[in-house]
């Protein structure tokens, strides 16, 4: 494993803050008596923990202090690099035709601390700002969360998102002449702007307020949320106007997403209770409203909503809807998905396959787009071994009626609607920045043509190489990774690399662009891999649910699996394999350091799931229990008490430790101070008992390779953060491991 006397200087002797353990706190699950002596840092707001943070914040800087060469190198190239103009695909409002549309889309000129929303009218017009998120902070802390544009393009409903928490609070201009309207809706979290056709108004979801004297703090609030409700807003009025459309007291922990049909005639209801992809589906025919849902004013009745689907056995996802037949994207008896079809309007009515589950690509999204009375399309998105294949299908039989060749990589966006006769897809790769294409589905074969490709200055692809692999897996298990490195490379296991996973959740990592990535392969010699573990959504629910619950430990056995084909394939070694994740994935690094410290040189865990017995006591941990279960449940405890990171922290030196010899790699923990989707107590928790295990900066320890936290400030779990922000960050982690594995630069 990785060791200081492979930096070029040595650190100084580390002083580590001693936290206070509080061993009276022991906990007692099913007759198992589980020390938990950190508790008191789940008080976020105290004076204690604030202390803490503050001298661990001091050990990171002074470690970092000897990273300053690689430090400034980077943030110099980083900057450099991120100095490009950046666009995501449009979308588009008004009548259909191009010349009466209003275009939307977002770009950032290149260094500023957010993308801007911009307009124009119609699609050669001259673009404008309509909105500057720039413009919402000097510090850029305060971002924007969501957009929902009316359907006439005359209004934009707006969330903006304070130093990265998960609470929004939703505004509305009046894009003719950028007024604001006096609207302000409060306690807005996981949720949607639905506007009704009418562009009277729109439907979003929100929690209580809190009861008097129960002010929300800023943006650290851990409790938990309970009793999502949805709203219909009209404009101008105040919120405590708002007409309650829908809330079910005896289920606090359901979440309800509102969508409203393309025809403005549904408001259909998405109702989850965990991350996992199953979900209830209610809807709601708004023209059965004898006086419309302005009739629903002042009223204790709730929209007569008709629970289509009230069982959590699949997931649905509206697609489009001809009258009362809607078609869905689903999951039910097809794990790969497929789509199907009821028609509400015929209570007998069956559901019926439109497009039968493919038997190896898993389809990831189809959009309803433009057709003629008799050919209705769909532009369906398939997942083949973790690459996109884009095809034109009919809406009516699912029958093939176009392949619409794209190049290896990832689709991230479709934007398009039934009305109009042209959709723009938004497309990137390892060594592609991003091209957006527009493409006429009016015509009988639909072309793509290149609407914006980005450019990165200074950056050429022909530098590098990017290939899959696959490998197996401790039980035998094939396992894609993708490589990406410059071209030519000698395989002598020299070269540093950088292996990053998630997962979980059924959450695909697909080939992306990444300016950072460019300049670690450029100026430090760095091999970038990703590992598709089990427990994504790369091949299905199967592979999701081969990483999850009981098998939980396939994640970090194919994590590992990883590290080692990489190091016998001779790409590189162990003192200089550095491993990356975030979140879930984050628990993945901490997991895999745990059971495998001496096969890494360096670990960097962003705001990672630490504590798996008490996760499901903060903000919306309760969600996850679908995919790590929940230690109230014996079982599933018996699951978690193995792997999860704060328990399982041993000392690697010692008879009863893990028998390798030899100490943890230099580790760095990520979190921020206001991230209320994954709480920095996990962080924090983890890192006081890394510390303390270790016995890191005790006199004789073996444990000389640094334990150190990085702390963002007025931040959250990674959304909405500015372009410095991300930057700085950067700059700090992947200096640290260069410093830490003995990585020179290269010029």
């Amino acid at each position: 494993m990785g060791s200081l006397a492979a930096a070029d200087e040595p650190l100084p002797q580390l002083k580590y803050p001693q936290a206070r353990r509080d061993d009276s706190i022991v906990d007692d699950y099913h007759g198992v008596l589980v020390p938990d002596p950190y508790r008191w840092m789940e008080q976020l707001d105290s004076e204690e923990v604030e202390e803490f943070v503050g001298a661990q914040a001091a050990v990171a800087d002074a470690v970092l202090s000897t990273c300053d060469e690689h430090r400034g190198r980077l943030r110099k190239q980083l900057t450099a690099l991120f100095d490009h103009p950046r666009f995501r695909a449009p979308f588009k409002r008004g009548d259909g035709s191009g010349s009466g549309s209003y275009y939307f889309y977002f770009h950032n000129p290149g260094l500023r601390p957010h993308s801007a929303l911009y307009v124009q009218h119609g699609l050669g017009g001259d673009p404008s700002v309509l909105l500057d998120p720039n413009a919402f902070s000097d510090d850029g802390t305060v971002s924007l969360g969501m957009v929902g544009v009316s359907d006439a393009g005359d209004y934009l409903a707006y969330g903006t998102s304070a130093s990265g928490s998960d609470w929004v609070t939703i505004r509305v201009m009046r894009v003719s002449d950028r007024e604001h309207l006096p609207d302000t809706l409060n306690w807005v979290k996981f949720s949607r702007i639905a506007w009704t056709r009418d562009g009277l108004g729109f439907f979003y979801s929100r929690f209580p307020a809190p009861r008097d004297g129960e002010a929300l703090d800023s943006g650290i609030k851990t409790d938990v949320n309970l009793n999502h409700e949805v709203y219909y807003h009209f404009l101008g009025t105040n919120q405590s106007q708002d007409v309650l459309c829908w809330r079910d007291p005896d289920h606090p922990k359901y979440i309800y997403i509102p969508e409203v049909t393309e025809d403005g005639k549904y408001v259909v209801l998405s109702v989850s209770e965990t991350s996992d992809p199953v979900n209830k589906l209610y809807y709601c025919d708004l023209s059965s409203l004898a006086h419309g849902l302005e009739g629903m004013k002042g009223t204790d009745g709730m929209l007569p909503f008709v629970k289509l689907v009230d069982k959590f056995e699949a997931y649905y996802g509206l697609i489009a809807n001809d009258g009362t037949e809607f078609t869905f994207l689903t999951n039910k008896d097809a794990p790969r998905y497929k789509l199907s079809r009821v028609d509400v309007g015929e209570p007998e009515s069956s559901w019926t396959d439109v497009l039968p589950e493919h038997d190896k690509a898993v389809l990831e999204s189809a959009c309803a787009v433009h057709g003629d009375k008799y050919v209705h399309k769909l532009l369906v998105n398939y997942l083949s071994d973790v690459k996109y294949v884009l095809q034109m299908r009919s809406l009516v039989t699912g029958e093939l009626l176009h392949d619409i060749p794209i190049d290896i990589g990832t689709v991230n966006g479709i934007s398009g609607r039934r009305v109009d006769s042209e959709v723009f897809v938004e497309f990137a790769s390892f060594l592609t920045p991003g091209i957006i294409y527009r493409c006429d589905v009016s015509a009988e074969v639909p072309e793509m043509s290149v609407y914006r490709e980005i450019s990165v200055p200074g950056f050429d692809r022909n530098e590098f190489e990017a290939k899959q692999v696959f490998y197996p897996s401790k039980d035998g298990t094939k396992i894609p990774m993708f490589i990406v490195s410059k071209k030519d490379l000698n395989l002598n296991g020299s070269h540093p690399a950088l292996l990053f996973g998630y997962g979980g959740f059924g959450m695909s990592v697909t080939p992306q662009f990444s300016v950072t990535r460019v300049v670690l392969m450029r100026h430090l010699g760095f091999v970038a891999c990703v590992a598709n573990v089990r427990g994504g959504g790369e091949y299905g629910e199967g592979w999701h649910r081969a990483g999850a619950l009981a098998s939980k430990q396939n994640c970090f056995d194919d994590f590992a699996a990883a590290g080692e084909f990489l190091v016998s394939a001779g790409y590189t070694n162990p003192t200089r394999l550095c491993i990356e994740g975030g979140s879930n994935g984050g628990l993945l690094v901490a997991a895999c350091l745990n059971q495998r410290p001496d096969l890494f040189g360096c670990a960097l865990a962003h705001v990672g799931v630490m504590d798996m017995l008490r996760f499901h006591e903060f903000t919306i941990g309760r969600a996850w229990t679908c995919d790590f279960g929940c230690s109230e449940n014996e079982e599933e405890f018996h699951w978690l008490i193995k792997y999860s990171p704060l328990h399982n922290v041993r000392r690697p030196w010692e008879k009863g430790g893990r028998g390798w010899g030899g100490q943890y790699p230099p580790t760095m923990l990520l979190t921020a101070d206001h991230d209320d989707r994954v709480v920095p107590s996990h962080t924090l928790k983890f890192l006081a008992t890394m510390q303390h295990v270790l016995r890191a900066g005790e006199e004789g320890s073996p444990q000389t390779n640094p334990i150190i936290a990085r702390i963002e400030r007025k931040s959250g779990h990674g959304c909405g953060r500015s372009t410095q922000k991300i930057i700085d960050e950067a700059a700090d982690r992947y200096a640290f491991a260069a410093k830490m594995m003995g990585v020179s630069w290269i010029d």
